[in-house]
């Protein structure tokens, strides 16, 4: 008799030999039928995995994270099987499951064409069809290697290899494998019981990718996908991605002239156009003006300084993205990856005081960091780009409140820009300065400031920065798609580095504590992720044009200008078109420029001083007086209103 415990703590006994999917079958047939894999002892495991007495077992399914993962990884060795039965002379790499699909890398003699896809997603189907059992063995790592080699697949020899040479693997360890009929990978699992259990996919796209990224490396092409439980969830996810392929600010930023990115100049440089740049001015004048009136002092911070200062601060022996020096009078410099020693050199110009505490500094500081081509994408990740930094110096007793000030700094902006967010809290990595003391202290700190302020949170371990832990948040945009944005982190190690001190009411000198934190993350990600949440078309009042005025003929041009006029004078942004096109083709190009509102003046509407009203996306709304157009608009931006008032 096998007795185990589950997550509840209630008892379940089995016989000998059970596997976790037997205590499923035992508890009810439709949790045998939803169970993916399982934990044994918090361990990952296959569902077949054979129970031991006195095992906590926990069953995943579809509703667990951990369960979508193995559903779409098994998914994705389905589709290496079938790249291999198409194209024998494939190599497979790597095949990992991500948050909401999967992808496979190969080396093949030309990139996949969709042609291929659907072929490759008619092998697949057979193979899901055959429902062939997914099973686990070990093997030594030197017969691993054989097997590999035998096979002709040298990215898996190599992983092996360097599993090896980097003492991963002690001598004699064995590493496990996966196999479903004549396909063999190398993979630690866990996986779902057979292929038959994929009941719903579809491959997404194809493209080049570097082996391990390097860009020295081989050229693979890799395959995308998605798996769901059902057809349905597969058909909204499609639907979804349809949605975002409309939203996608690569193609909406150029349409509407906000930014542009130039091979001549680099990849990853983001030239704002005057469009983009008044959108980016109006938050940025937005975000300095609340953060004086919150007690914060700008700064501004160079370019450039001496790896003196980054080898203080650490980062030149723990930060991998910097570029490389530039010898300058026989001293390397290099350009910022962020702005924080810069702070503390202002603080240190001088002795501060327990009762100067704590001091803020914002700055909107331009850094730049090495992104392998590879993950380059658009806006969001670039190689230069502006945060909108800040950091606050304080004393320990007051480290509570003011991670409490910015969270509440935080909630203003996001709500601003009607974001909705999620918060996840990342703890200590496996590369980083201090004491466990200390990261205890620092941790405890952000813990208790979101469990007092009422913000639900993840615990995400080992995703700190090297010098403190910190609160990660991520914007969810109109589809429910997660953004990396705004940061608070908690340092105790850079002050103590840099001799970051105070003098106290003991008048002795003791470390301050440093709050680094970013509201948006960058000004280029934050812009990025509100062109595709509004799709271009932005509130009033950061629209680039809130106003297109339409003569309806030739007759009406000097009222159009008069009323350009009265509308600019209100403080709006406006247009005329006097084109000689007709008035529906003039108002589709504004339409199609994401304008909010257009006015139309007819002969009538001239006579009644009114003017007709169309909205963007509502349409039509009718003949409305003139001095209440402008009134209703005015409020509209004063308010900075997500609904329109007109």
């Amino acid at each position: 008799m096998v007795r185990v415990t589950l997550p509840d703590g209630t008892p379940l006994e089995l016989h000998d030999g059970a596997t976790a999917l037997d205590a499923a079958e035992k508890i009810g047939p439709r949790l045998a039928k939803a169970t993916l894999a399982a934990k044994i002892n918090d361990l990952p495991v296959d569902a077949t995995t054979a129970l031991r007495d006195g095992d906590r077992l926990a069953l995943l399914t579809w509703d667990s994270p951990e369960g979508r993962d193995v559903y779409r990884h098994t998914t994705s060795h389905i589709m290496a099987q079938a790249v291999k039965r198409l194209f024998p002379e494939a190599k497979p790499a790597i095949g990992p499951a991500l948050e909401d699909r999967f992808y496979y890398d190969f080396e093949v003699g030309r990139p996949f064409s969709p042609e291929d896809l659907e072929k490759i997603e008619t092998a697949m189907a057979e193979i899901i069809k055959e429902d062939l059992p997914v099973t686990r063995f070990e093997l030594p790592v030197e017969e691993a290697i054989k097997l590999f080699s035998d096979r002709d697949e040298p990215y898996k020899v190599e992983i092996l290899r360097d599993l090896s040479d980097q003492s991963e693997l002690v001598p004699g360890e064995k590493v496990s494998l996966y196999q479903q009929g004549e396909y063999v990978d190398l993979c630690r699992g866990p996986h779902l019981p057979s292929t038959g259990r994929v009941k719903a996919f579809k491959l997404l796209s194809s493209s080049g990718a570097y082996w391990r990224g390097d860009e020295k490396r081989q050229m693979l092409q890799r395959i995308y996908g998605t798996s769901f439980p059902d057809r349905k969830q597969l058909e909204s996810f499609l639907a979804v991605l349809e949605e975002a392929k409309r939203r996608d600010h690569r193609i909406l930023g150029p349409r509407l002239d906000l930014f542009s990115i130039h091979p001549e100049v680099g990849a990853g440089l983001i030239h704002w156009h005057p469009k983009g740049a008044l959108i980016r001015h109006l938050i940025e004048t937005l975000w300095k003006e609340e953060h004086m009136r919150r007690g914060y002092s700008l700064v501004y911070t160079p370019h450039i300084a001496s790896d003196n200062l980054y080898r203080i601060s650490g980062h030149l022996e723990k930060y991998d993205a910097m570029y490389r020096p530039m010898d300058i009078d026989g001293e390397n410099y290099r350009v910022k990856p962020m702005n924080c020693p810069f702070h503390i050199m202002i603080y240190q110009s001088q002795t501060r005081s327990y009762r100067d505490l704590p001091i803020r500094y914002a700055e909107l500081g331009t850094v730049y960091r090495y992104e392998r081509s590879g993950v380059l994408h658009g806006m969001l990740r670039v190689r230069g780009f502006t945060q909108d930094d800040a950091h606050i110096f304080c004393r320990p007793d007051q480290l509570v409140d003011e991670v409490s000030d910015t969270l509440d700094l935080m909630k203003f902006f996001l709500s601003t820009f009607g974001l909705d967010y999620q918060v996840y809290l990342s703890t200590r990595p496996e590369r980083s300065f201090g004491t466990d003391e200390e990261w205890a202290v620092a941790t405890d700190a952000l813990k208790e400031t979101l469990e007092k302020a009422g913000v639900p949170y993840t615990v995400d371990p080992g995703e700190g920065v090297f010098y403190g832990p910190k609160i990660d948040v991520k914007l969810l945009d109109v589809l429910g798609r997660p953004w990396q944005g705004p940061t608070i982190q908690v340092d105790f190690q850079l002050p103590q580095r840099f001799g970051v001190e105070y003098v106290g009411s003991d008048n002795q000198t003791h470390n301050a504590v440093m709050v680094h934190r970013a509201m948006l993350g960058s000004m280029e990600r934050f812009v990025g992720c509100l062109i595709e949440h509004f799709a271009g078309a932005f509130p009033l009042w950061i629209s680039p044009v809130q106003v297109v005025v339409l003569p309806l003929t030739e007759a009406q041009t000097d009222s159009a200008a008069e009323l350009a006029g009265r509308l600019k004078a209100a403080g709006l942004r406006v247009e005329t078109d006097l084109r000689s096109e007709k008035i529906g083709s003039r108002i589709r190009d504004a339409e199609l420029q994401r304008v909010p509102y257009m006015l139309i003046l007819g002969a009538r509407e001239v006579e009644n001083g009114a003017v007709a009203v169309r909205a963007r996306e509502r349409g039509d709304l009718g003949a409305k007086p003139v001095d209440e157009v402008i009134r209703l608009l005015c409020e509209e931006v004063s308010t900075r209103s997500l609904t329109p008032k007109v």
